[in-house]
């Protein structure tokens, strides 16, 4: 082989490498806690950006990081409850918790954002969901659990990437959950700006 041929195999081979690598796909997180949160994540073929991400507190201590991803990125509870498409919550757990007081959480969240006449509507599928709590005795720290939205099934969430519960049909279940963290009641006060993509 030539010393010309080798030079130019060389420069075509390190033109294809810095091409390669500026082709490469960037996922870009936010990073919360420790907790990185894709800023981009794909969900029933669809793709959902992060629209805010936080750290839910409780008498100092860390309970979870939790990122709302949507279609489009939204900065008000009324633009987001009547959303079209899938949605996610995605929780990473930063200290450990019984199952009974993550349900119990959940419920008291969703009991306080509800009132009574939807709360009896939502009652089946709040019945279910509380018993997919029972499904495991605790949740540990860096477990992930998420809860979806996929249009035309439902409300579906998965521990670790595997599913738990059953899907629950109704989008105001769904929005019943959301508003555990963006109702007039939420969970903690200093999250729901956050989720917002408020700073």
């Amino acid at each position: 082989m030539t010393m010309n041929r080798r030079t130019t195999l060389k420069s075509l081979l390190a033109t294809a490498v810095l091409a390669t690598g500026f082709c490469l796909p960037v996922h870009a997180a936010t990073e919360v806690a420790g907790v990185k949160f894709d800023d981009s994540i794909s969900l029933a073929g669809k793709e959902l950006k992060l629209n805010g991400a936080g750290v839910r507190t409780k008498v100092f201590f860390k309970v979870y990081a939790l990122g709302l991803y949507l279609a489009e990125k939204k900065t008000s509870v009324a633009e987001i409850l009547p959303l079209a498409g899938p949605r996610r919550v995605s929780i990473t757990v930063l200290r450990e918790l019984s199952s009974e007081q993550f349900g119990e959480a959940f419920m008291s969240g969703l009991n306080a954002n509800t009132d009574k006449a939807e709360r009896s509507k939502l009652l089946p599928q709040t019945m279910k969901f509380g018993e997919m709590f029972a499904q495991f005795p605790s949740l540990k720290k860096g477990d992930v659990l998420t809860v979806d939205w996929i249009p035309g099934e439902g409300t579906q969430c998965h521990l670790n990437g595997k599913k738990i519960g059953e899907l629950l049909p109704d989008v105001a279940f769904y929005n019943a959950i959301l508003r555990i963290w963006l109702g007039d009641k939420p969970a903690d006060s200093s999250l729901k700006p956050q989720l917002l993509g408020e700073k």
